[in-house]
């Protein structure tokens, strides 16, 4: 505490000495060091000690000159903060109105050169702070996601460009050269302002409480509130006819309270961008998805803008994806093209977590062995009710050392620590092929006997490994890619349980989106299925401690 009030003490002293020492402005100094130091250079020399590494590396680019001296350069400033908000950002969070006040008390007739000396640091810190928040994100992901592994790989910022930014006034084009240059952050940014644009407009009607399914072929008047609110997104066009232009033509309109094939298509539209079961029937969960709000489809956009910003930096060429609440994996190929397959994905209660790792092998033909959740919670319960369970399953127990035990011999009511090992087969959890890659989760890609699964729309129903669909198809483009010259089918057919390495690693990125805007623009917003979203938003929206 001392320490701290004797430098605070000091530095008042440390500026008046310098600027008594200061040459008037525009004396030249000793040969060989050019023009010398302004008192405001001296004062924020001064003041920097007690900075950051990066706002000291900001000033020493520029020479120790002052960034915030003019008045349109603050204003201009003030005013590209406020088109933060494009990007899901609080633009009150850097108080650009208070810059502007800030600026005119430090250089008005009141002010010092001191106050100029803090305003400017002040004025760069906030700058810097805003370059950070597009480029990386506002929040470090730890701190709303206990299991994050996906390192931020964002790159350095460029003080050079930002302080020529700064000179020239240019602050929106320096937004525009750290936020993340990928296409999904860009549409994710358009869709953004689009909702925005609807908020205005006054949103959409909620649909009419009801008893019952509204189901195609009705006649109902909530069928005329249900073609308006798909009109608003673009789902479905309304289409008048104009009898006054063309009163020779005896048109009949088509009755709106109809619930037709034209409505019915848009309402499966909706239902498959919204992962729900596409039947054109607005039951109690469709219903629920068009009735939220404006609003909180605004909130959506903006909180996985954020999500955005953790992760769309330094991609590979190549790399896995997979979505986890889109429950899609993509494989982005080093040809270019994109492989797509749908995945199952860990119950509510047995999250899949976001990681990033590389793929390193696979294991065909695989053994598994039950994980102790699933054996404690899952597979116990069954054995105790009945023992046949386990030769039906092909499970063999094992002591903690991996000798074979006899199933009769085992105290199930008190196992110890004991092992289950399902043997490989097609019945095997993991099917005929497990993809490995290194994490803390030990979750991992695999084969799954349950091929009737990946028919549903939601997909939550494993404990935290991911199944995927067409799965023999993704390890041969993937042995084929790395050049591992193996043919999966015949490692299969050899019926030997063993490791293959690729040849080259894989990336793989695991990553939690409640919304995904699609090449077309469109947008699918998902169900939140592990109820993240409402910390995520609950901290985007906190405020700023400067």
């Amino acid at each position: 505490m001392h320490a701290r009030a004797d430098r605070t003490l000091l530095i008042p002293l440390l500026l008046a000495l310098l600027m008594l020492a200061a040459p008037v402005s525009g004396q030249q100094g000793q040969e060989g060091q050019g023009e010398a130091a302004s008192p405001l250079e001296a004062a924020i020399t001064a003041l920097l000690a007690e900075e950051s590494d990066e706002l000291q590396a900001f000033y020493a680019v520029r020479g120790q000159r002052p960034a915030w001296t003019d008045s349109r350069t603050v204003t201009a400033f003030a005013a590209a903060l406020h088109t933060l908000d494009g990007d899901g950002l609080i633009p009150e969070d850097y108080r650009p109105d208070a810059l502007v006040a800030g600026h005119r008390q430090a250089h008005g007739k009141e002010g010092n050169v001191e106050q100029q000396a803090r305003f400017d640091l002040h004025a760069s810190r906030v700058l810097l702070t805003a370059l950070r928040h597009l480029q990386r994100g506002k929040l470090d992901p730890h701190d709303i996601d206990p299991d994050w592994e996906v390192p931020i790989a964002a790159p350095p910022l460029d003080l050079a460009a930002h302080s020529r930014a700064v000179d020239a006034q240019r602050f929106e084009q320096a937004f525009a050269e750290v936020r993340p240059g990928y296409a999904p952050y860009e549409r994710l940014r358009t869709g953004l302002a689009r909702y925005r644009n609807l908020e205005r407009l006054g949103g959409w009607p909620g649909l009419p409480a009801r008893d019952r399914a509204l189901r195609p072929g009705e006649i109902d008047d909530d069928v005329v509130v249900l073609r308006e609110r798909l009109s608003v997104i673009g789902e479905l066009e309304l289409v008048a006819v104009d009898g006054v232009n063309v009163p020779e033509l005896e048109l009949e309109a088509p009755d709106p309270r109809h619930y037709d094939e034209r409505l019915e298509a848009a309402v499966r539209r909706f239902q498959r961008r919204h992962l729900l079961e596409a039947d054109g029937i607005v039951g109690a969960r469709t219903r629920a998805a068009l009735d939220v709000p404006v609003d909180e489809r605004i909130d959506q956009l903006r909180l996985n803008l954020e999500r955005a910003r953790w992760l769309l930096h330094g991609l590979p060429d190549s790399f896995v994806l997979v979505d986890i609440a889109g429950y899609q994996l993509s494989y982005f190929r080093p040809d270019g093209e994109i492989w797509r397959s749908r995945i199952v994905v860990g119950r509510p209660y047995r999250r899949t977590p976001s990681l990033r790792s590389e793929i390193t092998h696979l294991t065909v033909n695989p053994t598994w062995t039950i994980p102790p959740t699933i054996l404690r919670e899952d597979v116990l319960p069954a054995v105790r009710q009945d023992l046949g369970y386990l030769w039906r399953e092909r499970i063999q127990v094992l002591g903690p050392s991996g000798t074979p035990l006899d199933p009769w011999e085992v105290d199930w009511e008190r196992p110890g620590n004991v092992m289950l090992r399902q043997a490989p087969g097609p019945q095997n959890a993991l099917g005929q092929v497990a993809i490995r890659f290194p994490n803390d989760h030990m979750v991992y890609l695999h084969d799954t006997p349950a091929q009737g699964l990946f028919a549903r729309e939601q997909r939550a129903f494993s404990s935290g490994c991911i199944r995927v669909q067409g799965v023999l198809e993704f390890v041969q483009l993937l042995f084929d890619d790395t050049g591992s010259d193996r043919d999966i089918q015949a490692l299969i057919d050899s019926g030997q349980t063993r490791n293959v390495r690729l040849a080259e690693r894989v990336p793989v990125i695991l990553h939690y989106w409640t919304v995904h805007a699609a090449e077309d623009g469109e947008l699918a917003f998902r169900p939140d299925i592990y109820q993240r979203d409402e910390a995520l938003l609950h901290a985007l929206d906190r405020p700023l401690a400067w």
